[in-house]
């Protein structure tokens, strides 16, 4: 499938860009993007909660009364869970949530994900363009150009530009400009 190119005025120059069949127009696999946005979610977990437990808690270990005639039930210390500033029984523990995920299933599920943005006409291709300073509005009028500015979006750019990444550092609907290799 080919794609117009257009220039920061959001006009088509004449070029067109031959979208990779072997990532952008496979079988979707939703179970796959199902897996890789579960880990993604659970990696981001801080699993930090605690409680204290029994032997954590600061008190006296005196038993708090005798144990037998005085018609109730027995009891040992203060940090008995039954009594209120007592130990929690069974509280949370820190853990970690993350879970790993085969490196083929996550390139499956971008590659499945990046399909979809083509079958659904998400994908705009922008000649090579650049910032001379960091100004935000710079950014802004280039994404009412294209007709982006009330969509959320995700700028992928073939190498780090730092007047570009700062330029958009504080819009909303911006995703981080990506300078990764996606596949």
């Amino acid at each position: 499938m080919d794609l117009p190119v257009l220039n920061t005025k959001g006009k088509k120059n004449g070029k067109n860009v031959k979208m990779e069949r072997s990532i952008f127009e496979i079988k979707p696999n939703d179970h796959s993007v199902y897996l890789d946005v579960k880990h993604y979610m659970a990696n981001k977990r801080q699993g930090t909660s605690k409680t204290k437990e029994r032997g954590e808690i600061t008190g006296s270990r005196r038993k708090i009364k005798r144990q037998k005639g005085t018609g109730s039930a027995r009891f040992g210390d203060i940090k008995n869970p039954i009594f209120r500033g007592g130990g929690r029984i069974f509280g949370p523990v820190p853990r970690k949530y993350g879970s790993k995920l085969n490196k083929k299933l996550k390139v499956l599920a971008r590659k499945t994900a990046l399909s979809y943005k083509l079958m659904d006409k998400s994908v705009t291709i922008i000649e090579d363009f650049s910032f001379y300073e960091p100004k935000t509005g710079n950014y802004v009028e280039l994404m009412r150009n294209l007709e982006l500015s009330d969509k959320k979006t995700l700028l992928v750019l073939p190498k780090p530009d730092e007047n570009i990444r700062l330029s958009s550092r504080n819009l909303k609907k911006i995703g981080r400009a990506s300078c990764r290799e996606m596949v």
